[in-house]
């Protein structure tokens, strides 16, 4: 008891020396607050699961898990004896009960029960579980139905399913299961914080967002999966890149590729941001090269099962991105790539059934268009994305750059584009890049200028 009790007078002060409430490291944990307010009391025992992280957590540079080692270490040898003694007593008054001599009851047969028992013991708490193979094929079908979900549906409305579903893991993560069991809930509550802060980010919250990513970068560390944390990598690299921070955008997004799986689609996605990154900071030569990585790593793939899939990268999506890396550059070429990527897409009348990259890649087209001087076009392609409702307020600065360069040219369309933008934009929206509208006035050399 003393033992313990310090050890939690240690990590209460590496938790204060951090920063950290017992809420706070309750929830990078993955316990309740009572929880880590009985550990730092020495009330109760921890795993070493739970003092990996909470050494991650609190920034203690290994102390406190060495620290709880030694502990464990310290109190096996008397906890060990107890036991022997303990039994010992038990064995020596049956055999008194069955008429035997107490003498042939000696420490040997009790050892070895002791161990045989110890090694039951641990076989049964192996295979013990209150989670099950149903739940847990459950919540992976839905993390796919989320990711699925998240190119049509409201961020608003997906953003409560997603807490929903998280606040169901983390019950789970309290509850009696298996080390197999663990570890993949450690990874549906790592896809479901990536998913939650993506769409925190797509609605401008950064804070919230920083802390889904944060989350989601550490299950996917205690879980060892490397691809949740390329994607927490390339979806920082994208929130970077919505932001105006370019070259943390390109260094993000060519770590994201470094962490990744050889040709899975983190590995893909980080590329094609890289390629976007590069165009903001007007280096043609490295986007093109970039656009071409793209496209040798898409070439040998299958379309998906699920092609809207967010983790998912479907061959179309090279397309996509290929249209807005070019309309970045200001390459004409972008036309034909955002005509393919709209078309392919097949919109219904419905725009509420739009998927987000339809709207996204009509102002690609505009930006194209005013580069090559067909303004009406360019207009009526950003007023359709505008007034479609599919466009976030992570992405209400393409539109912005569309009506500045509107405009600036004096088009008789730019009061009217203007209402319908700041309709748009809520008060809250992160303001427009200070170069809004460069990119439709002027266009890259290509490869072969």
């Amino acid at each position: 008891m003393e033992l313990r009790r310090a050890l939690g007078e240690r990590l209460a002060t590496f938790r204060r020396a951090a920063g950290l409430t017992q809420a706070q490291l309750a929830a990078a944990t993955t316990c309740d607050r009572t929880r880590v307010a009985h550990i730092e009391k020495g009330r109760t025992r921890a795993d070493e699961t739970f003092w990996q992280a909470a050494d991650h957590a609190c920034h203690a540079g290994g102390a406190l898990l060495a620290a709880f080692h030694e502990v464990v270490a310290a109190c096996h040898p008397h906890d060990k004896h107890t036991r022997q003694t303990e039994l010992a007593e038990t064995l020596a008054k049956a055999a008194r009960f069955r008429g035997e001599p107490v003498g042939s009851v000696g420490l040997a047969s009790v050892a070895t029960v002791d161990d045989e028992r110890e090694a039951l013991e641990l076989a049964r708490r192996v295979a013990a579980s209150d989670v099950g193979e149903e739940t847990l094929l459950r919540l992976e079908t839905i993390v796919d139905d989320l990711a699925v979900a998240y190119a049509t549906t409201l961020p608003m409305a997906l953003l409560g399913r997603i807490r929903q579903h998280l606040g169901y893991v983390h019950t789970l993560l309290d509850a009696r299961k298996t080390l197999a069991e663990h570890r993949r809930l450690l990874v549906i509550g790592g896809w479901l914080s990536l998913l939650g802060a993506t769409v925190h980010i797509d609605l401008g919250q950064w804070h919230a967002a920083t802390a889904r990513l944060r989350t989601a970068a550490s299950l996917a560390c205690h879980a060892g999966h490397r691809e949740i944390h390329a994607w927490c990598l390339e979806t920082e690299a994208w929130r970077m890149l919505t932001g105006g921070d370019y070259p943390r955008a390109l260094e993000l997004s060519r770590a994201a590729q470094a962490a990744a799986p050889a040709g899975s689609s983190a590995a893909i996605q980080a590329t094609a941001q890289e390629g976007r990154a590069l165009a903001r900071l007007r280096r043609p030569a490295e986007t093109y090269a970039a656009i071409a990585r793209v496209e040798k790593l898409v070439s040998p793939g299958t379309r998906p099962e699920r092609p809207q899939h967010h983790y998912r990268y479907d061959p179309d999506k090279s397309v996509s991105y290929a249209a807005t890396t070019l309309a970045w550059l200001g390459d004409p070429a972008a036309e034909r790539y955002a005509r393919e990527t709209i078309a392919r897409l097949s919109p219904p009348e419905d725009v509420e059934k739009w998927p987000r990259r339809v709207a996204t890649t009509n102002i690609d087209l505009a930006l194209t268009l005013l580069v090559t001087d067909r303004l009406d076009e360019a207009c009526d392609a950003t007023m359709r994305a505008i007034s479609s409702g599919r466009m976030v307020p992570s992405s209400h600065w393409r539109a912005a750059e569309v009506v500045t360069a509107v405009e600036a040219r004096g088009l008789p369309e730019a009061t009217e584009l203007r209402e319908v933008y700041e309709a748009l934009r809520p008060t809250q929206a992160r303001p427009w890049h200070p170069e809004c509208g460069s990119i439709a006035r002027g266009r890259a050399s290509s490869p072969a200028a």
